[in-house]
């Protein structure tokens, strides 16, 4: 009998060294998992296995928008140590906290992985917005809103962001700092990579030669940029009409809709090229049903090169005026002579259609005929030449169209 005693005794002795070391292990900020002893309307008791129990004030409970009596007896919570012994002596317990600990977990898991997450904006100031994260509440600057005008004064920077109160927006985690209670977010990383995800999906699933429906997202001047679902592709200024064009404006504005040809897909740069004209019919389809070899057309010169000159004679169709056919003797220089603007009458001598060559003659037009011209140009009350203003063409074209310009200029 005295050894049973004496046994549990040490069982007894056991129990209580280990529960004490588990008391000093203790420290504030430890996250642990409690048993719910009681429950009141001042807090919570919980049994946190240290050999003496927790409590949870009701005001923690609140933080969370709950009361006590979401509570039930025998539940199990997690709960943060506020604080190992206050002045009663007593081990305080925090289940916001304790919520709040998961969340940081899920913010550093988000920010490892660079995964987007959607949130709903809350509130807003003039350094960005609010986005609440579980119990916590993240901050998206507004250096990280996406599609901000640059340039803002705090106020239009405020007026803008408060369009996105109430909104759903993605966003990515981009530091996490517990001591300082810092969680940032990034609307404008998380859409770079949603559109990346798209353009990947939207090259996989376009074809060159396709005709997709697009809307115009911006314009700069060598060309438009149009939106095809997610991801941008690029119409350069020679491609937005046949006939040539000083500025993408002239053709298109922001937010058109626009039916658009695929040009090239690059998927390795991930670069969609687009043509505009097309989807139109090509005037030098028709240039046989409109001339013939020995009319009389007028145009505006386009372009000037010691060798010639380029004629515009309607929208898409420019013709070549060669040094030969400007006069007897011919001038050393056609910019002698010519000049861009310059509204001429002239004579078809040559139609090549299939090549898109169209020759003209100056020199082929009698006295006579300019003169008649001349006349009627007066009568309608039109100058006797367009100002070189009126018909400046933008030198912006690309390189393969002046290149095959030029050597049209030297075949002739």
């Amino acid at each position: 009998m005295q050894m049973d005693d004496t046994l549990s005794n040490e069982m007894d002795f056991a129990a209580l060294l280990e529960a004490s070391f588990a008391e000093t292990a203790l420290e504030r900020g430890d996250l642990v998992t409690g048993n719910i002893l009681a429950v009141d309307n001042q807090g919570l008791i919980v049994d946190v296995g240290v050999g003496r129990d927790g409590i949870v004030s009701r005001h923690d409970i609140e933080r969370l928008n709950k009361d006590t009596a979401d509570y039930q007896v025998g539940e199990q919570i997690d709960v943060v140590i506020l604080r190992v012994e206050d002045m009663d002596g007593n081990l305080v317990l925090s289940v916001s906290q304790a919520q709040q600990s998961e969340d940081w977990k899920h913010a550093e898991e988000l920010m490892n992985s660079e995964e987007v997450w959607e949130g709903q904006v809350i509130d807003v100031n003039r350094g960005g917005v609010i986005v609440p994260f579980g119990n916590l509440r993240g901050f998206i600057p507004a250096s990280h809103v996406a599609d901000l005008p640059r340039g803002m004064n705090d106020d239009d920077r405020k007026t803008f962001m408060s369009g996105l109160m109430g909104k759903t927006v993605m966003v990515k985690v981009i530091e996490v700092n517990r001591k300082r209670r810092r969680l940032v977010f990034s609307q404008r990383e998380a859409q770079r990579e949603h559109r990346e995800v798209q353009k990947e999906a939207l090259l996989e699933a376009l074809s060159e030669g396709d005709i997709r429906t697009g809307t115009v997202s911006g314009l700069r001047d060598f060309g438009a940029f149009v939106d095809l679902g997610g991801a941008d592709g690029l119409i350069h200024i020679s491609e937005l009409a046949w006939h040539r064009v000083k500025h993408p404006r002239e053709v298109v504005n922001v937010g058109d809709k626009v039916n658009v040809y695929i040009l090239r897909l690059d998927s390795e740069g991930k670069r969609i090229g687009l043509s505009l004209k097309r989807t139109q019919p090509n005037p030098w389809t028709q240039v046989e049903d409109a001339y013939h070899v020995g009319q009389l057309v007028e145009g505006v010169v386009s372009r000037v090169a010691q060798f010639g000159a380029f004629v515009s004679l309607e929208p898409g169709i420019e013709a070549l005026l060669h040094i030969s056919q400007i006069s007897d003797p011919s001038p050393a220089d056609a910019a002698e002579v010519i000049y861009e603007g310059q509204t001429l009458l002239m004579r078809i001598i040559s139609i090549e259609a299939d090549k898109q060559r169209l020759g003209l003659s100056l020199k082929e037009v009698t006295a006579e005929e300019n003169e008649r011209w001349l006349a009627r140009r007066a009568e309608a009350g039109l100058p006797a030449e367009a100002s070189e203003e009126d018909a400046e063409v933008d030198g912006s074209q690309d390189e393969a169209d002046s290149v095959q310009l030029e050597g049209i200029m030297n075949e002739a």
